[in-house]
């Protein structure tokens, strides 16, 4: 094989070396990265506020212990989550997990959280493409699905941007603040990844 041809077929296929990527825009800069246990109180004050809280299926009143535990547990390969920080402050976290059944193992459950002031400034579709990346191109993972509440329409629109379609509608899905709401389900599938019919 040309010497050129074996240099671009072992970058095409080595792990990538990038620990941690820089990203400057408008009034924020920060860094995109694989979380790690100590920000177990970071990613615990995400999930408490209120802006965040509304959008997501968790429970009320997190822990830095629950969430340290779940940071330092192993998981299964090809299982991620990126934290975005800026000046020490986690402000979005993006989660890809694989699903353990065997004849779904093709299929990865994706969810995010973002805090108020870092909303439409460009940092979810920062992460939303770190993390299509790193599904496309390092997992075997066919399909990737989310719910999220139909309300939800700005997250809704940045699925859609990447590639996320609408599944169906979950009516009453959800307990909200005392109220059952209803979701959208929507999943992705990977363009990379061929398909035997």
């Amino acid at each position: 094989m040309p010497p050129h041809k074996a240099r671009l077929l072992s970058g095409l296929f080595c792990c990538p070396k990038l620990t941690q990527r820089m990203i400057d825009m408008s009034d924020l800069k920060f860094s995109i990265r694989r979380a790690e246990p100590n920000d177990a109180a970071g990613c615990c004050e995400l999930m408490r506020n209120e802006d965040v809280f509304a959008g997501l299926l968790q429970l009320p009143y997190p822990t830095e212990t629950a969430w340290r535990e779940r940071l330092s547990s192993k998981s299964n390969e090809g299982d991620i989550l990126l934290v975005a920080v800026d000046n020490d402050e986690v402000i979005w976290q993006i989660s890809l997990f694989g699903n353990t059944q065997m004849r779904r193992r093709h299929a990865a459950m994706f969810g995010l959280a973002v805090i108020g002031h870092a909303q439409n400034k460009g940092v979810g579709s920062a992460l939303m493409k770190a993390m299509m990346d790193y599904a496309d191109r390092w997992t075997t993972f066919l399909r990737i699905e989310l719910t999220v509440y139909a309300d939800n329409a700005n997250a809704i629109a940045l699925y859609k941007k990447f590639g996320f379609e609408h599944e169906g509608l979950l009516r009453n899905y959800s307990l909200r603040n005392g109220r059952f709401e209803d979701m959208i389900s929507m999943a992705r599938f990977n363009p990379n990844q061929a398909v035997v019919q």
